[in-house]
């Protein structure tokens, strides 16, 4: 199995999460609201690129430009590749903590 980059995983959710509506600044947002750090606009782009060379994702051109004017927004959507590769990460996690007790509580 080739692992992704934290990155890769991480934007992969977040596209899956935005359904329709994953676009390099909603990517961006949920990203940020998912990690709860604070993240560059272009800190996102080489890896959503590396993704779409693989073939996890695909980009679809708006037919119009967004709202502030400008170029239209380009849209990311998982493929059936990258929907299977985030369930086999999905299944390695799942199977890595299973065992793991609440380590919060740990922390006491």
């Amino acid at each position: 199995m080739i692992f992704l980059s934290r990155i890769e995983e991480i934007l992969l959710l977040a596209i899956w999460k935005l359904g329709d509506n994953a676009y390099g600044i909603s990517i961006r947002e949920q990203v940020e609201k998912d990690t709860g750090r604070s993240w560059q606009s272009g800190a996102i782009y080489a890896p959503l690129n590396r993704l779409l060379k693989n073939e996890y994702v695909r980009t679809k051109k708006s037919k119009k430009p967004s709202e502030m004017g400008g170029r239209p927004r380009i849209y990311y959507r998982l493929t059936q590749t990258g929907l299977e590769k985030l369930a086999a990460i999905q299944k390695v996690h799942n199977a890595m903590w299973s065992d793991v007790p609440e380590l919060e509580k740990e922390l006491g």
